[in-house]
């Protein structure tokens, strides 16, 4: 009945990183660059496939729409983390939270899928070559790929739903830079054993779930690359797989190192740092990651600014 007597929040007030001043323009312009190279890369990205007809493979398909992802997500975050270091500290409506947090747990989930899809894509290329473009055709493609939105989007209200089904009461300063699910479970006024079993269940199953996946479908592709004959065609097959593992593991890593440890006593200041990485720096490293080692991105690349220029001096 005590509870009663509360007064249920409305808006929260986003802490940020640092309450001091002398760090605030350094990390401002920090992320501002952050964010400028995020989308650049990942627009450019998908302006690149887009345009040259070279990369209109199953596989650029769906880089592409990682692209979008990481450039929404990071859209989600960053300009929160800008405008919060720009005014010491930011208010936000309780529906807008709640709105940032299913945005970037749609984001964040359907991630998880596509980077699954993704590691399947290799197999299927690696292992039944003359007949990927007949198994990986347009309507699969898109089959997959509106699977994974689908997944994300589930989990994003299932997520939601039960973060902000919790109260909270009288206490609304979040230690964080953006509305996410440990520092909002520390500001909940009613039992949250529920919730947290029910999300932290969920995170460990679509991220368990989909680490098999990409595990069975590597495991799959060594066994396809030790059967090769030729030396460097072994180097030149797992040389296309060498990025997205390297994808894989930073995002894979970074959320299973703040999800599946949730609840187990962390400090939010560590928390903060792990966050930083999957929602500010992965966004802006897979682009890189992806056009650095690939030889037809960088070759599409070539092409596009080589019209450009034509164009300029026509």
């Amino acid at each position: 009945m005590a509870n009663n007597n509360l007064t249920m929040v409305t808006e929260f007030i986003l802490m940020g990183f640092t309450e001091h001043p002398k760090w605030k323009v350094p990390l401002f312009i920090l992320f501002l660059s952050f964010y400028l190279v995020t989308l650049l890369g990942n627009v450019g990205m998908i302006v690149l496939i887009h345009v040259d007809i070279q990369l209109h493979t199953p596989m650029y398909f769906f880089l592409s729409h990682l692209s979008l992802l990481d450039a929404c997500y990071s859209s989600v975050i960053t300009p929160q983390i800008l405008a919060t270091l720009a005014t010491n500290k930011t208010v936000i409506s309780y529906s807008r939270c709640a709105a940032q947090f299913f945005s970037f747990t749609v984001c964040a989930g359907t991630e998880c899928f596509l980077l699954a899809v993704m590691a399947y894509d290799r197999y299927v290329a690696i292992s039944n070559p003359l007949l990927y473009t007949v198994a990986m055709n347009p309507r699969v493609c898109w089959t997959l790929v509106m699977g994974t939105y689908i997944c994300g989007v589930s989990g994003g209200i299932i997520r939601t739903s039960c973060t902000f089904s919790l109260s909270f009461c009288e206490d609304n300063k979040i230690n964080f830079f953006f509305c996410d699910f440990p520092p909002l479970l520390k500001l909940a006024c009613s039992d949250t054993t529920n919730a947290e079993i029910i999300l932290v269940f969920f995170a460990n199953i679509v991220i368990l779930v989909n680490a098999l996946v990409i595990l069975i479908s590597y495991l799959l592709i060594l066994k396809s690359i030790l059967r090769m004959k030729s030396p460097g065609g072994r180097a030149k097959t797992f040389s296309t797989c060498a990025s997205h593992l390297t994808a894989v593991a930073l995002f894979y890593g970074t959320l299973t190192f703040m999800y599946i440890r949730s609840g187990s006593g962390t400090s939010l200041e560590e928390d903060k740092i792990v966050s930083v990485f999957y929602t500010v720096i992965i966004p802006m490293l897979n682009p890189l990651i992806y056009s650095l080692r690939n030889k037809d991105v960088k070759a599409a690349f070539r092409k596009v600014t080589d019209r450009f220029q034509v164009s300029l001096s026509a």
